[in-house]
């Protein structure tokens, strides 16, 4: 028990940190801030504001994908660093253990799962190779960012630059267009959102 004396009350810090936790898982699995309040005891607004003091990212939901990747470690490590929503990032060694355990029905529908999760997101950055990416943005109705690792078919790991996929998120989260001078720099082709058609 760590213990703080604020003038004549004592507060327990510890218990001050698992509240906080409990509001905050609450609130990622789905309840509504108003749920949450009445279950702890708090008002509304101190949910908000709890929320708000914290926040590091506001707006885009981001999904990093790539194989087969030799820095696996380096490359979730930055896709971490910028809490990233969900990331799939597997070696050579990975993807043919993958799809070595698996029945092709089983790996269809997996696959199936993860592609129709993917457009939950509104960026997808997809580290393939360039035959991959085409496929991915004729798949999915969501801005792409690929970013080529070779020419398919790729047989064995490739090493993507930490740096470039820092570069990237940086300017996702901070909500730079695709075409501004940052993007252009770099060798990674941009996929906009196909605008919807009239029925």
């Amino acid at each position: 028990m760590r213990l703080v004396r604020i003038g004549d009350k004592l507060v327990d810090r510890d218990r001050l940190s698992n509240i906080i936790t409990e509001i905050l898982h609450r609130r990622a699995v789905g309840a509504t801030q108003q749920e949450v309040a009445l279950s702890m005891g708090v008002e509304r607004s101190f949910v908000s504001h709890l929320e708000g003091l914290a926040e590091v990212r506001r707006g885009n939901r981001i999904a990093v994908i790539g194989f087969p990747i030799a820095n696996k470690d380096d490359i979730e490590n930055v896709a971490q660093d910028f809490a990233v929503d969900f990331v799939y990032i597997l070696s050579e060694a990975e993807r043919k253990e993958y799809v070595g355990r698996k029945s092709s029905a089983e790996i269809f529908n997996e696959l199936l799962d993860i592609l129709a999760s993917l457009k939950d997101y509104d960026v997808v950055i997809f580290l393939a190779s360039d035959k991959r990416i085409a496929t991915m943005e004729k798949i999915l109705d969501r801005e792409i960012i690929g970013v080529p690792i070779g020419n398919s078919p790729i047989r064995r790991d490739r090493k993507v630059d930490p740096k470039m996929l820092y570069d990237v998120l940086t300017n996702v989260t901070e909500g730079k267009e695709p075409g501004d001078e940052a993007y252009s720099k770099r060798k990674f082709r941009i996929f906009k959102k196909k605008p919807q058609g009239r029925g």
